[in-house]
């Protein structure tokens, strides 16, 4: 490779990877809204003076927004772009965090939580799509794990904004001016934690403009000249970008050679099955109700009181944050299956363990490292790998509405655990013949499941065009240019 053609491939990359970090914004705001209400809650509910029932619904109000985001971006991501759906969705995250901040009855503070789950519906389902559209088959699942990678860092960003904005130094302060904090933290404190996501909001709007349509999308509208111009842009060489407009172009057609796919067309029934259920064992396995009630599991395991709530979300955040990091780099060196089953299999066994000392009420240090283990194995396969499959496995044609529907029943099973859980973990089955355990025993079973489904539906996805994969599920003959490029893949 001579000195011209390895700096045309080096600013390609670049350019590539700065799209990414745009649209992979889309997580990171992911991650900030839904975890700016973890510390604000604390405060508004006093504020507002809310009951039990009006506190779970002021908290999961995003939810319910976040399924029908996720449903009106299959609509969006095809009728005005991948593009102007992740611009439309940086909207709502500004008019979100400005009115939530600003609100001044629960109806006011839900209806613009709602506004932000309908962002963060749209930005979960369109960014990794958008990100896999635009990604090098060899490199795509490191691309779209950087999504989950923001996610992961958004949660941390939002636990560190709001301790600094609502807590930090009081440990410091007396009895008095630790009353006087409390107070201002009621009256201000958790409006300000709301508008602080204005910053990574209004950054993450302006900087969309910036960024191409996916070269798919043109396809799509029949912009060939447009697509061929992005495809240049993004792709190694000349060549390479005329075979790939090629084969998006045949995957678009509809001729006796090759029809057009819709979601009747045999085989893509058992695909969309395939995109519900992985998205549904993310949810079921346990992760948001570890995150969303960890300070309560960490105090129940460890003995902690509510004060050291800080200590056991930085220990969650951090495992979360290097495991997404391992993930990112073998995921097209391993494969997505053999992360998926590898990760479950940590599950089950952090899960297990976690049982066992609840059951045995031999709780402690073991109790911690258990809770770690699921968190890890989570963070290095369902998390980041789900996002990589959701993105790749649906081809060209039904790709918007298909993921859509995978990712509003990520949505509704994500409201219908963190709804169960603490109804579970209140009973009193649970307290009394279970001692605690019975939740995690759910989710360790699961566990077994999902591994299980793995092992013998999920497909491989490794290295394959998004052409490709569409030919392997329809059955036709491999698209020719994936043939061409494949030797200069391995």
């Amino acid at each position: 490779m001579d000195i011209v053609t390895s700096h045309a491939t080096k600013h390609k990359r670049i350019t590539i990877l700065s799209i990414t970090a745009v649209v992979a914004m889309g997580g990171l705001l992911f991650g900030y809204d839904t975890g700016v209400i973890s510390g604000s809650q604390l405060y508004f509910t006093e504020y507002f003076q809310l009951s039990n029932a009006e506190q779970g619904w002021a908290v999961s109000s995003a939810i319910y927004g976040c399924l029908f985001g996720a449903l009106l971006s299959g609509y969006l991501t095809k009728k005005i772009s991948r593009k102007f759906t992740l611009i439309f969705s940086a909207i709502l995250f500004i008019l979100s965090a400005w009115g939530s901040g600003a609100a001044d009855s629960l109806s006011v503070l839900a209806f613009f939580r709602i506004l932000g789950g309908l962002g963060v519906g749209m930005a979960s389902m369109t960014a990794p799509m958008y990100i896999a559209e635009i990604s090098p088959p060899k490199e795509r699942g490191q691309m779209v794990s950087y999504y989950q990678l923001a996610v992961v860092i958004g949660f941390f960003v939002v636990f560190v904004v709001t301790y600094f904005i609502g807590n930090s130094g009081a440990q410091n302060l007396s009895s008095l001016a630790n009353a006087e904090l409390h107070t201002r933290n009621v009256e201000r404190g958790w409006r300000i934690m709301f508008w602080s996501e204005l910053i990574p909001a209004g950054l993450f709007f302006i900087l969309l403009f910036f960024v191409p349509h996916t070269p798919r999308w043109l396809m799509l509208k029949g912009r060939q000249s447009e697509a061929r111009e992005v495809l240049a842009k993004i792709t190694s060489s000349a060549e390479e970008a005329r075979l790939e407009l090629e084969d998006i172009a045949l995957s678009f057609s509809d001729t006796k050679q090759h029809h057009r796919v819709t979601l009747a067309t045999k085989g893509m029934g058992f695909i969309l099955f395939i995109g519900i259920m992985l998205s549904v064992f993310q949810q079921v396995t346990g992760i948001n109700a570890i995150l969303y009630y960890g300070a309560e599991i960490f105090s129940n395991a460890l003995g902690y009181g509510p004060e050291d709530a800080l200590k056991q979300q930085l220990w969650t955040a951090g495992v979360n944050l290097i495991f997404t990091f391992i993930a990112i780099f073998t995921i097209d060196k391993w494969g997505r299956k053999p992360l998926m089953l590898i990760g479950t299999t940590g599950m089950f066994l952090g899960l297990s363990i976690l049982t066992i000392s609840l059951y045995t009420q031999q709780i402690g240090i073991l109790s911690l490292l258990a809770i770690l283990l699921f968190i890890g194995s989570f963070a290095m396969s369902l998390g980041p790998v789900v996002w990589v499959l959701l993105s790749e496995i649906f081809p060209n044609t039904i790709r918007s509405i298909a993921m859509a529907i995978a990712v509003a029943a990520q949505w509704l099973f994500n409201a219908i655990v963190a709804n169960s859980f603490p109804v579970v973990n209140g009973s009193q089955l649970n307290n009394e013949t279970f001692n605690g355990a019975l939740p995690y025993l759910i989710f360790a079973t699961l566990s077994v499941i999902t591994f299980i489904f793995v092992w013998r539906l999920v497909p491989e996805t490794k290295g394959k065009t998004l052409e490709e994969l569409e030919s392997i599920w329809t059955g036709e003959k491999v698209f020719h240019s994936a043939d061409e490029i494949e030797p200069d893949q391995d």
